[in-house]
């Protein structure tokens, strides 16, 4: 079969034959129906995250939804034919493991979650990761619950998901974005406002700010923000290190949290909305043959959303 292969740093994705996956006792094999592409898959690439891969060549695509081919002897909870998701971990596919920009892949089973027949694949394979990701940011870290007022900081694949899911919990959303062109987008999903800086905010007294930009200044700005008691959390990584208010954290009494990746439990959640027609990721569809053209895509911010590769 064809497969996407990382080979080294600062090489580009190789279209590859390798081997037909086989399952042994605890594991099935999917025959992917959608991989989405992230801007890990980038940061493999250019060497950022190189370290975390175990071996090379490796298939990448840690964004994998599909129908099972085949189960293992053990394997008690999947059928041939389930219509399936595997939501992103670090001991999964595409980062420690063969991943999904191929057309099979292998996985543990115990990774594994079904995938209502209602989500369209694509759908399903952005649940995985920007899916859960904004899931945990916004509900399990930042206890995001109705009538409270939440800042977005950022309209990207995961902003945008985030914003989504404050909604889905009832509580007001406020968006701060600086591409003015999503704007529109950002009214279309119903928020309450939307403006260039979340200090545009400051006298809503909003309960928690969700950073998924992350340049230091925007975390700054959350910090100063947010109002008393209230509660900051990090997500986006675009700069490694950035200068906050003691101050305004120490005084004020702020709550200032990390947030990364989720948990199986999200990605059900994630997946049930989708159903519920309470959460849609704004997607662009590709073919399999195009992934490769599709990293460098993400790597020059040509795409808005999700970018995801589908097969028939």
């Amino acid at each position: 079969m064809k497969a996407w292969r990382f080979t080294r740093i600062d090489a580009p994705l190789t279209l590859s034959d390798v081997t037909d996956p086989v399952a042994t006792d605890n594991e099935i094999v999917i025959d992917v129906k959608a991989a989405g592409l992230c801007h890990s898959d980038v940061s493999f690439l250019d060497g950022t995250l190189s370290s975390l891969l175990p071996f090379a060549p490796i298939t990448l695509g840690h964004e994998i939804a599909g129908v099972v081919s085949s189960v293992g002897e053990q394997v008690t909870d999947f059928a041939v034919g389930d219509k399936v998701g595997v939501p992103a971990a670090i001991e999964g596919p595409g980062t420690s493991l063969d991943g999904g920009f191929a057309e099979r892949v292998v996985v543990p089973a115990r990774l594994v979650v079904h995938v209502p027949d209602i989500v369209p694949f694509e759908q399903a394979a952005a649940a995985t990761d920007a899916g859960l990701t904004s899931y945990h940011a916004v509900v399990v870290r930042g206890g995001v619950r109705a009538g409270m007022k939440v800042g977005i900081i950022g309209l990207g694949g995961l902003g945008s998901l985030g914003a989504q899911t404050a909604k889905a919990q009832g509580a007001e959303v406020y968006v701060a974005e600086t591409n003015e062109s999503v704007h529109d987008y950002a009214r279309e999903l119903g928020v309450t406002a939307v403006a260039h800086d979340i200090s545009d905010f400051q006298d809503r007294q909003l309960d928690v700010i969700i950073d998924f930009a992350g340049y230091g200044t925007t975390t700054a700005a959350a910090i100063e923000t947010v109002k008393t008691r209230g509660r900051v959390v990090q997500v986006g990584l675009a700069r490694a290190m950035g200068n906050i208010s003691l101050q305004d954290l120490t005084l004020r009494s702020l709550d200032l949290v990390g947030s990364q990746a989720g948990t199986k439990e999200d990605c059900v959640a994630v997946l049930d909305l989708v159903a519920q027609g309470a959460l849609t990721s704004r997607i662009t569809r590709i073919e399999f043959d195009e992934i490769g053209e599709g990293v460098e895509r993400l790597k020059r911010g040509d795409v808005i959303g999700r970018l995801v590769a589908v097969r028939s």
